[in-house]
């Protein structure tokens, strides 16, 4: 059985272990610093009102992790849900978990009018997962301008 919570302190050290995976993996183009990694983690279990981390369990286990950060779109006149971070242990995937996540999301966030994540071109699996959950390649170009060093 899947349970999908909200993040709390005592996950720090096991969501910690997690996102290192994750951002050592080629599915992220920059590693990020323990430091920035649990500053993250910090805000998840605060009252920070952008960002909002999730704990995956099966069966007692902790399965995996996600954070959701908010912001406001223009484009279409309302709150728009980034999925920041998605991760999954190994042996916990292709269980459906990320499909349950996409459907708690869309419950807890019912006045949001966009959701959206990133991804990489080469994580084929990844994004076969994302089609059959409604989303759709975006056609813009994203640029960012970075204002800390990690």
């Amino acid at each position: 059985m899947v349970t999908i919570r909200k993040m709390m302190e005592k996950d720090s050290k096991e969501v910690l272990a997690m996102m290192r995976v994750f951002y050592d993996s080629p599915a992220v183009f920059h590693t990020s610093s323990d430091a920035v990694l649990e500053r993250d983690i910090a805000d998840c279990v605060s009252d920070m009102p952008f960002v909002e981390g999730f704990i995956f369990e099966v069966d007692g286990n902790i399965a995996g992790y996600a954070m959701t950060a908010l912001s406001y779109t223009t484009e279409y006149g309302g709150i728009s849900v980034w999925i920041e971070d998605l991760y999954l242990k190994p042996e916990y995937r292709n269980l459906g978990i990320a499909t349950q996540f996409f459907h708690h999301i869309e419950e807890i966030y019912p006045q949001a009018v966009r959701f959206k994540l990133e991804v990489e071109q080469e994580n084929e699996i990844a994004i076969a997962s994302y089609k059959k959950n409604g989303y759709g390649i975006s056609p813009y170009f994203e640029m960012t301008k970075e204002m800390i060093e990690d």
